[in-house]
């Protein structure tokens, strides 16, 4: 409870005293492209051949002449716009994305920069990791967005390669009572798993003290943490948008 209690006090003094927003700006920008662009070939790859997998075991599954063959796709599109798509590709960036904010930011502890910067004045907790909340806001919905696409059409080239679908049964079962709402629920997730996931590794990060053992203690700490705090969101979010 006192580190739960530490992690809300943290969040609380990002907004207070806060620089002007002009100040962020270049500072978003380059954030952006740490967490986005340098994040987009393991979220295409992951979200691909979780989708051919999808198509096929799914495939495998309904061998029943009575089922049609566009449930496949229809089951396809809904696990990847309802779970795949957002969690799994989230839980890879707390991975990849969180792993190396806390041991940026662990590093500027042990070295002494976040000390100098509150020397001069700057909130260091605002400085640093607003502009990354920011920016994880901002392309966290665009690489699952990009993730649910390659997933479905990942989903596509399995069916078609393999023959457990063609092309037009399985073009027929993503259009079959297709729900747009599924997908607004799916950049919810997103938001939501993306301030997870920035401000879980930047807290591991900020309270780090010690040398290198113990910064690559905080990354995996801000790993783990970060993932279990995505299944619970999750969970509740399903309960909130979808039960």
């Amino acid at each position: 409870m006192s580190k739960l209690g530490k992690y809300l006090i943290f969040l609380g003094k990002l907004f207070t005293n806060r620089e002007k927003f002009r100040v962020y700006w270049p500072l978003i920008m380059q954030e952006c492209i740490d967490i986005g662009i340098s994040s987009l070939l393991i979220v295409a790859i992951v979200s691909t051949f979780l989708g051919a997998v999808t198509c096929v075991q799914t495939a495998a599954n309904m061998d029943n002449p009575f089922v049609p063959q566009y449930i496949i796709s229809l089951i396809v599109r809904d696990t990847t716009i309802l779970e795949m798509g957002p969690t799994i590709t989230c839980v890879v960036l707390a991975g990849k994305v969180g792993s190396n904010i806390a041991g940026q930011i662990g590093t500027m502890r042990i070295t002494e920069q976040i000390d100098a910067l509150e020397v001069m004045g700057i909130n260091s907790r605002s400085y640093l990791v607003l502009p990354k909340i920011i920016a994880a806001i901002l392309t966290f919905p665009m690489l699952v967005t990009l993730a649910c696409f390659l997933a479905i059409y990942g989903g596509y080239l399995a069916g078609w390669l393999t023959g457990s679908i063609s092309p037009q049964e399985y073009i027929h079962g993503l259009q079959f009572q297709f729900k747009g709402n599924y997908m607004f629920f799916a950049l919810i997730k997103s938001v939501v798993f993306a301030f997870i996931v920035v401000t879980i590794s930047s807290f591991q990060g900020f309270h780090t003290h010690g040398g290198a053992y113990e910064v690559g203690k905080a990354s995996t700490s801000a790993v783990t943490n970060s993932c279990i705090a995505i299944l619970i969101a999750d969970y509740l979010l399903a309960q909130l948008l979808i039960g």
